[in-house]
């Protein structure tokens, strides 16, 4: 590896009511994938917004190449050659890839016309070298949310950046572009490119990054050459506290609460499956197999061509969400920003949105009523913050997960729809989150769980259903199930 590309000394951030970073020391080499960790709220991505131009530190000095350098804004880091592919994509739907990707740098003509085939050529040619098979003329809002990363990726790509920051950049692709992603980055490092690497995927970091630093609570915990560490040293340093994901084997009430019956859409055929009481059933495949279409046509978010659904016994006619809510079926969605939070109210607003009726007043929203739940939710979930009036945009993404838990648990429904319940939250909040999914079925809650993550799948159902291309094509006990069986499945080998 080469000499130091990029050097944080003593780096101070602050929030209200929060010191977000303390003292922190980081530095990266030229050629090196570099891993970040910490838990949500440790102060990653925090540092990362310095270094793009999106905050400014309090105190601290930042060095590129041996170089002290002051970076007030984001174009001025882009021609420092720092670039960033955030964890919320940035991309604007209402524009193509082409236009996305050079957005405020578009190559021009005379009298500053954008010379519109030069802007098409550079972006085939950049996204063929990349591998990624999209007309660069194609509609971002049209794109599944793995091909937008990728345009992410391809867009960061584009000022050729001497540092390049990828936060959490596996979290919607699948295994097929993971695997492109990380040949690239081995091209990119091998061009002498600094890579810094933030993912809570721990096996990612062993098998691409050099080295790897810790943060937790805002501060640098440690620094190691990956090869002389393992998963174990990393949680240790992490959480401090052992969090090895164990199954627990339990009986589950033969009692079907739940019925689905030949559901159909553009989207998934024939679909039909029973939810027993007090079960955790997860829905298993590739991204695309129609495992969330399925679900926000279950809750009524998306329309269905055709079917039927039986809630304990009862035939039920859902067309809309609040159909599904009136019939005790709650939803935490994939997308928690987009869907499942205002993000720009209070934690304690977004808690009670969906069970108003609760903490209603003689006109309006009894404040001190929705306090006082919030703050009960606040301390039964552990959701880090210093104030339940903090707006929701300001928390970790571990939080913000909490936050759309704790709103459903208010409400407290019968059937539990959960979309990737820990995407992009760090291994202290996902132990949390299962144990919370397991004591809601302790409790006779009964829980659908579509995830991506295998081992999740493997410690926590009690079946598994194996979506591929619309349709079940498996279907088997939790205690049975394995990663090969479900790979198989999922991939379509086993229809073939």
């Amino acid at each position: 590896m080469g000499k130091i590309a990029l050097e944080v000394k003593g780096i101070v951030k602050e929030f209200p009511g929060v010191r977000a970073l303390k003292s922190v020391d980081f530095d990266i080499r030229e050629g090196e994938i570099h891993a970040l960790c910490g838990e949500n709220g440790a102060g990653k991505s925090t540092l990362m917004h310095i270094l793009a131009g999106v905050y400014k530190p309090e105190a601290g000095d930042i060095f590129l190449k041996g170089q002290k350098i002051e970076i007030n804004n984001q174009k001025q880091a882009h021609d420092l050659g720092i670039s960033i592919v955030y964890q919320e994509r940035s991309l604007v739907e209402g524009l193509n890839v082409a236009e996305n990707i050079y957005a405020a740098r578009q190559p021009v003509k005379s009298l500053s016309v954008i010379n519109w085939n030069k802007l098409y050529a550079d972006s085939e040619k950049l996204l063929k070298s990349l591998d990624i098979e999209i007309d660069p003329k194609t509609m971002v809002s049209s794109l599944s949310p793995a091909m937008q990363q990728m345009v992410e990726i391809a867009k960061a790509l584009s000022v050729d950046p001497k540092v390049l920051i990828l936060d959490e950049p596996t979290a919607t692709i699948t295994e097929k572009e993971v695997g492109v992603l990380f040949k690239l980055l081995g091209q990119l490092k091998a061009k002498g490119i600094a890579i810094i690497y933030i993912s809570h995927r721990l096996a990612e970091i062993f098998r691409i990054a050099d080295r790897v630093t810790v943060f937790k609570d805002g501060e640098h915990v440690a620094t190691s050459d990956v090869i002389d560490v393992d998963n174990d040293w990393l949680v240790s340093k992490m959480v401090g506290r052992d969090l090895t994901l164990k199954r627990l084997e339990r009986d589950v009430d033969d009692d079907i609460v739940l019925e689905v019956k030949n559901f159909n859409s553009e989207r998934f055929n024939n679909v039909s499956f029973v939810l027993k009481k007090g079960e955790i059933l997860s829905f298993a495949g590739l991204a695309g197999a129609g495992r969330t279409e399925v679900m926000r046509a279950l809750f009524g978010a998306d329309k269905k061509t055709s079917g039927e659904v039986f809630v304990e016994g009862k035939k039920v006619d859902i067309r809309k969400t609040t159909d599904a809510i009136n019939n005790s079926i709650g939803y935490l969605p994939e997308d928690r920003k987009a869907q499942g939070l205002f993000l720009s109210m209070a934690i304690s607003n977004n808690i009670v949105s969906a069970s108003m009726k609760k903490v209603s007043g003689i006109v309006n929203m009894d404040d001190k009523k929705a306090e006082h739940i919030s703050k009960e939710y606040k301390e039964k979930l552990k959701i880090v913050t210093p104030s339940i009036k903090q707006l929701v945009v300001n928390l970790s993404g571990g939080n913000q997960q909490k936050v759309v838990i704790a709103k459903w648990l208010l409400v407290n429904p019968k059937i539990m729809i959960v979309d990737e319940p820990t995407r992009g939250v760090d291994v202290g909040a996902k132990a949390e989150i299962y144990e919370i999914l397991r004591e809601l079925t302790r409790q006779g809650t009964s829980i659908i769980m579509v995830s991506s993550d295998l081992p999740e799948v493997l410690s926590m159902s009690d079946r598994v259903y194996i979506m591929h291309n619309g349709r079940i094509t498996g279907e088997m006990d939790g205690k049975e199930a394995s990663e090969e069986y479900i790979i198989k499945y999922a991939s379509g080998i086993m229809n073939q």
